[in-house]
């Protein structure tokens, strides 16, 4: 932290953060103060949601073909813009929010990968293990104390008021990043977009780890994410008769996390790639507690679980992909796994509600807990799997 560059990259990535979580929160707020229905609600969502898989391969090629400063720079002025347009349009015309919605997650997409190569030219490789457990600890504190606090806000300010923060959010995300230590061999060179996304395909294949690992984690996050996000709330109300259970569980789950990045800032395991997966597979434990007859406790236990365990495999996972992927396509290759990951999650959403229907909560919670132990378990398999990468530690 007393590193001004990586100061400034830290503080852009947690703005960025906050800012996209934000949105969905303070447009929540807007259905209670009745500016925005539900259905419109929906609406916005699912375009920002569009906005953000569209861009996301698009900014990988960009990013590692133009300086990633730039594309961050692009990217955050993209979502600063059109971010007060949705406030102007609340109220007013769900179209243009969801056009504007778009934009915000084309930006908010754009951002990632070009990010996660950035912070490869920014770090030293001996200490981007720290840096990205403080990146994440600095996001999940602001997702810990920002409900409430905007939740305080908004009893003075209105949504529209909200949206326009967020937009001052962007605004510092596009500005503050450094520039990157230098230009990558082979940037300057240019092909086609088809042809330069084949390449990251391409270097994707060459690391058997990160294609076992990314199997893993889109499995999890579509089950155990899922499961979160549809089936909390349903069994908090019915088998515990108190939206209390759902509030401790998700504040649990981020608390963990918190505790998850310190450990891993200076945990070195031998097993590095395995100890990950393991983590991965903690997640497990959260629709695990929902499918047993057990107290609230052991069901907040399993998310505190749950959201250690994620942090001790997203850590090393971004860490592993700055270490190994070659530097010029780092970019695409994480564009990748943001894409089928974190970016295909509402697939999850959209099919376990009709799952439930046809198959009943037991089995659809089962189906999950199996899903979230299995398929880290089979990843470990991989070869390469053991170290993310290289066999030495």
């Amino acid at each position: 932290m007393r590193d001004t560059r990586f100061l400034r990259l830290w503080l852009a990535t947690t703005c960025s953060g906050l800012a996209t979580w934000a949105l969905p929160f303070v447009l929540g707020l807007a259905v209670l103060e009745r500016s925005l229905t539900a259905s419109g609600l929906g609406i916005v969502l699912a375009a920002r949601t569009v906005g953000f898989l569209l861009a996301v391969p698009v900014s990988g090629v960009f990013a590692d073909r133009y300086a990633r400063r730039h594309v961050v720079w692009a990217a955050g002025l993209t979502a600063a813009v059109a971010t007060p347009v949705i406030a102007m349009a609340l109220g007013r015309s769900v179209t243009v929010m969801a056009i504007a919605a778009a934009a915000a997650g084309a930006g908010q997409g754009a951002c990632r990968p070009a990010f996660q190569a950035l912070t490869a030219e920014v770090v030293p490789a001996d200490r981007r293990q720290q840096a990205n457990a403080a990146m994440t600890f600095a996001v999940r504190t602001t997702t810990l104390i920002a409900p409430a606090a905007t939740a305080l806000v908004a009893t003075v300010a209105g949504a529209g008021a909200l949206l326009a923060g967020i937009g001052v959010l962007w605004l510092v995300t596009a500005v503050v990043p450094p520039r990157g230590a230098g230009t990558p061999s082979g940037r300057g060179e240019r092909d086609g977009f088809v042809r330069e996304f084949t390449d990251g395909l391409r270097e994707a294949r060459r690391h058997p780890w990160f294609l076992a690992g990314l199997g893993a984690l889109t499995a999890v996050i579509a089950t155990g994410y899922a499961a979160t996000g549809v089936l909390l709330p349903v069994v908090s109300r019915d088998a515990f008769g108190s939206e209390a259970v759902l509030a401790a569980a998700l504040t649990g789950y981020t608390a963990g996390a918190l505790a998850g990045a310190v450990i891993v800032a200076r945990w070195r395991p031998r097993a590095r790639g395995w100890a990950a997966l393991a983590g991965l597979a903690c997640y497990g434990f959260a629709p695990l507690g929902l499918l047993l007859p057990v107290h609230p406790a052991v069901v907040v236990a399993g998310y505190v679980l749950a959201g250690v365990g994620i942090e001790l495999f997203n850590v090393p996972w971004f860490t592993a992909a700055q270490r190994e992927v070659a530097p010029d396509k780092l970019a695409r290759v994480s564009s990748l796994d943001f894409l089928l990951s974190y970016g295909l999650s509402p697939v999850g959403l959209a099919l376990i509600a009709p799952a439930v229907d046809a198959f009943g909560v037991d089995a659809v919670l089962l189906t999950c807990v199996i899903v979230c132990f299995a398929a880290p378990a089979a990843a470990a398999w991989v070869p390469t799997s053991r170290q993310f990468g290289h066999e030495s530690p």
